[in-house]
């Protein structure tokens, strides 16, 4: 029946083990929050990186604003010109650039 009276400790708060408990706890939560949050977040902003960097004219792509149209120009600093149709054209920040479409989307609409 020792299972159903509680141990008790000194006055100081100390228990066998317990001065160990919290830097473990830190180090866990740490973990945690790298591993579910951080590294999924950098995984992300890496494969968008890549994308920003891969794109060259002609490439059909679609921006976050939700614009599908072929890439024209691509300016050093960091502007791209957008194709929407024969006659339209807007200029776009690269970062704007959501992704990159299979050859032949714009035809298919």
């Amino acid at each position: 029946m020792d299972f159903l009276i509680s141990n008790a400790y000194a006055a100081d708060g100390s228990q066998p083990g317990g001065d160990y408990i919290m830097p473990i706890m830190l180090v866990v939560f740490g973990l945690f929050f790298y591993f579910m949050i951080m590294r999924p977040q950098q995984k992300r902003a890496k494969a968008h990186r890549e994308l920003m960097a891969s794109i060259s004219k002609g490439d059909e792509v679609l921006t976050s604003g939700g614009l599908i149209g072929r890439v024209a120009k691509v300016n050093e600093n960091g502007y791209i010109a957008l194709e929407l149709n024969d006659t339209t054209e807007v200029v776009i920040k690269r970062d704007f650039i959501a992704s990159v479409l299979p050859k032949g989307t714009m035809k298919s609409l």
